[in-house]
């Protein structure tokens, strides 16, 4: 059972309730962990905005095959279960593939360079190196983009947090990052 409540729709605040409807909109349902974070109508807002803006940087591949490598760092079985899933059926990524990108890696040359670099930000806690930064541009990224790598990452860490301090209840296809990937 979660740590920190998982409220009904229509018990968050009334500013979160617009923004929770558009997520149904979206999605067709409300996870769990969009009605957690509802509870504070600034960190929805906040969210919603950074991840709409973030649909607009990188394709849905990079942004996914990132965040199963940033929840398998992290240790986050509920980002874990919501992107292999989304991965799968959103992004249309083989299963394979998603086993390579909870190793902070990927089979594709270009979303290789993006996912390790993801995957060493957050092992090494943003302490890279120059190497590292050339790497991610050999492999295609501009400087730009490799902002944008860190803005999903970064996106994915609070995600993360959020959901391993709450214990969020998982509702996605169960995902453990402890099962070997």
């Amino acid at each position: 059972m979660s740590r920190l409540a998982i409220p009904a729709r229509d018990d968050v605040p009334e500013a979160s309730k617009p923004m929770l409807d558009g997520v149904h909109k979206q999605l067709g349902v409300v996870p769990n962990m969009f009605r957690l974070i509802a509870q504070s109508p600034a960190a929805l807002q906040g969210f919603t905005s950074n991840n709409g803006a973030l649909t607009r940087a990188l394709d849905v591949k990079t942004r996914e095959r990132i965040a199963l490598a940033v929840a398998q760092v992290n240790g986050c079985d509920y980002c874990l279960s919501a992107h292999s899933y989304l991965g799968l059926n959103l992004a249309k990524i083989s299963p394979e593939e998603v086993a390579r990108n909870r190793k902070g890696e990927s089979g594709e040359a270009k979303a290789d360079a993006a996912v390790r670099f993801a995957a060493k930000v957050v092992r090494e806690r943003g302490y890279i190196t120059d190497a590292d930064i050339k790497a991610v541009r050999d492999g295609g990224f501009s400087d730009g983009q490799i902002i944008e790598i860190l803005a999903v990452t970064a996106e994915n860490i609070f995600t993360n947090l959020l959901n391993v301090v709450a214990e969020t209840d998982i509702d996605f296809p169960v995902v453990h990052a402890s099962d070997a990937a």
